[in-house]
């Protein structure tokens, strides 16, 4: 017993890494954030908390984040199931090209995805006669072209890793192909598709930039309702009343994304080496809607990169070259390629952050716990660390400000701000890459190394780098390209002589102007690119782990 001190003791500081930074900065930011609306001039206004939420625009922005989310998740759950199935259960030419068209919409920049959607549905666009432009439809369809990815590899990795025995057991007595899936498959999978559901519900009731750009005045989800609060209103208080609710629900959504969580892995130990089977006329259903995802995919960004090469119908580079200039008007302070320099400098840094931290957090909750209260320990540091997921971007942002304004943390000033926000958003995403690797670890060769007279971190280089240095390639690939979108949180931090790429396109679509929305559709044809090309060196690692929840 007394040798286990030492371990303990060291995986406990460790540990103590990690959470001091979530505590300044995430729990912080938002506890002072909540503190400056609910107990202003020293005392608290609980009892106005209704007020605030029966007032008709609050009470309007809360229910249409509640039913945008759950049309959204629905319909993204419909279509994503049968996706997964093909491109991860079929042997399909193109199949892997194919996973990186479908992944791609998911660490796109917000900004990005609205500007290109306005491209596609305007009057002017592809499916202008539809009439949807500035409409729900609009938001809806954006909303599952962004979240797709995720119902599509979180399922996708699980059918792929089924035992087919079970299916072919129930075809040989009989069974047609949708007993098969009904009573087989349809059970092994439930788990991870109620997991995803949960993910994207969250997401698509967290959406900012895609809502604010689609939305405009008329639509307003929680987070934008934030956003217009504090920046607009000033009004900290009904800011702060939102926040709390969507605290709560984020809350609830992850603990029972985590029960599914934890369902799905017991699924997957237990499971067989599926493989892939040939195609047959039973798929035809699920090729054509693959085929039709894959091009409601594709559309808008095509629309993007062939609207970004014309002005006035004429074939011309001159919206590129407009990116060296400061725009129409003086509308930016500094040009789109200085921009982008410094959206890549600062996503370097996010990133180095995420991926440190992110293994650390990996290595500590996926440690079998020898204890009930130890693995209770372990799954709520887990779930702790998907909150910044859930949280208003705005909020932290804000709550940046308000809260890192004084020794000894002022760093509103500081150019490490932004880059710990877009950490605080990408670390997740590593945690959830990396944590499924190091749980397929076999714990007896640890054991083996360390009765051998290894070291921890001897071990840990000996029997965990071999496997997961693949999904670590990976996990860093996916925060950089996360942190390169990251608008949210940055359009709060980042500085008007010191902006990032997504800040200066949205900059240019508020300023009129054919010049201006020329030059916003090359730069999100540039920072789509950039990100489309780093996630395609990521899908070339081939691991399945990355993008599920």
């Amino acid at each position: 017993m007394p040798s286990r001190w030492p371990r303990r003791a060291a995986l406990t500081a460790l540990a103590l890494i990690p959470l001091v930074f979530l505590a300044v900065f995430f729990v912080l930011p938002v506890g002072g954030m909540v503190l400056r609306g609910l107990h202003p001039d020293g005392s608290w206004a609980l009892g106005d908390t209704w007020s605030v939420l029966s007032r008709p625009p609050e009470r309007q922005a809360l229910w249409f984040t509640l039913w945008i989310a759950v049309l959204g998740t629905a319909l993204t759950t419909a279509l994503g199931v049968p996706v997964a199935y093909v491109l991860y259960r079929l042997r399909l030419p193109g199949r892997r090209v194919l996973r990186g068209i479908v992944v791609t919409p998911f660490v796109l920049p917000t900004v990005v995805v609205g500007v290109a959607f306005r491209t596609l549905l305007v009057q002017s666009g592809p499916l202008g006669f539809l009439n949807i432009d500035a409409s729900w439809v609009a938001i809806l369809l954006a909303l599952v072209f962004f979240n797709l990815a995720v119902v599509v590899r979180t399922v996708g990795a699980v059918w792929e890793g089924l035992d087919p025995r079970a299916e072919e057991s129930a075809a040989a007595l009989g069974a047609s192909p949708w007993q098969v899936f009904r009573t087989v498959t349809l059970p092994a999978l439930r788990p991870s598709i109620i997991s995803a559901a949960s993910v994207v519900f969250l997401f698509c009731a967290t959406a900012f930039g895609v809502v604010l750009i689609l939305g405009g005045t008329r639509y307003s989800t929680i987070e934008t309702q934030i956003y217009l609060l504090t920046t607009n209103l000033l009004d900290l208080r009904s800011a702060a009343v939102l926040s709390i609710v969507q605290l709560l629900a984020v809350v609830v959504l992850l603990w029972g994304a985590e029960i599914a969580r934890s369902r799905k892995q017991r699924t997957t130990v237990t499971a067989g080496r599926g493989g892939l089977r040939a195609v047959r006329f039973s798929d035809a259903i699920p090729l054509a809607l693959t085929g039709l995802v894959v091009l409601f995919v594709v559309a808008p960004l095509a629309t993007l990169v062939v609207r970004s090469l014309q002005i006035d119908g004429v074939w011309t580079l001159d919206n590129y070259r407009h990116l060296a200039s400061d725009g129409a008007d003086n509308a930016l302070l500094v040009p789109v390629w200085q921009a982008l320099d410094n959206s890549w400098r600062i996503a370097i840094d996010a990133t180095a952050m995420a991926v440190v931290l992110g293994v650390i957090v990996s290595v500590l909750v996926t440690r079998r716990g020898s204890t009930r209260h130890t693995r209770g320990l372990l799954t709520a540091l887990d779930g702790a660390f998907m909150l910044p997921l859930g949280i208003s971007a705005v909020t932290v942002g804000f709550g940046f400000l308000i809260t890192l304004n004084h020794p000894p943390l002022d760093l509103r000033s500081s150019p490490i701000l932004i880059p710990i926000a877009q950490a605080l958003v990408a670390l997740p995403l590593v945690v959830r890459t990396l944590a499924p690797a190091l749980r397929s670890t076999d714990e007896r060769q640890r054991q083996a190394a360390a009765a051998l007279g290894a070291s921890p971190l001897r071990a840990m280089v000996t029997v965990d780098l071999p496997v997961v240095w693949r999904p670590l390639l990976a996990a860093t690939g996916f925060a950089l390209a996360v942190s390169l979108g990251e608008f949210g949180a940055t359009s709060f931090l980042a500085q008007p002589d010191h902006p990032t790429l997504p800040v200066v396109i949205y900059a240019l679509i508020g300023h009129p102007g054919a010049v201006n929305f020329g030059m916003a559709l090359a730069g999100s044809v540039v920072l789509a690119g950039m990100t489309a090309l780093v996630m395609g060196l990521v899908e070339r690692l081939h691991v399945t782990s990355m993008g599920a929840f």
